[in-house]
């Protein structure tokens, strides 16, 4: 685990999204146990309310599920939901964005996907 990135966010939703990406890095495999959230609130130095709030998205997701008396474990299909979820924020977030840019700059198709040319993937 790696600390929060302090940048206005709720705490609870970084501890969601790190999670999320130790699923999607396969840090956390599937069906693996997640550590519990008195460990993410000493480890981050939170309330651990705070942690289980996060932790209880991803439940509400169906990302992460409950073994009475255990823990937390990653959902079977879990890192395929999120690849999912990711994309569509991805493209909400800045492709969408960048679209309506280019078209109020007159920036043409051909011209669009030479400069994503540039990068790389």
């Amino acid at each position: 685990m790696s600390s929060l990135i302090e940048d206005g966010r709720p705490i609870f939703i970084q501890i969601a999204e790190r999670i999320e990406t130790d699923i999607i890095e396969e840090r956390l495999p599937e069906e693996s146990q997640v550590p519990s959230t008195n460990q993410f609130a000493a480890f981050y130095k939170i309330n651990p309310a705070t942690a289980a709030k996060g932790v209880n998205l991803l439940v509400d997701e169906g990302i992460l599920y409950k073994k009475r008396g255990i823990g937390m474990f990653v959902a079977e299909g879990a890192r395929q939901k999120l690849f999912t979820k990711r994309k569509e924020q991805f493209f909400e977030q800045y492709v969408a964005k960048m679209l309506q840019e280019a078209k109020k700059l007159g920036i043409t198709e051909v011209e669009l996907k030479q400069m994503l040319q540039r990068g790389d993937l």
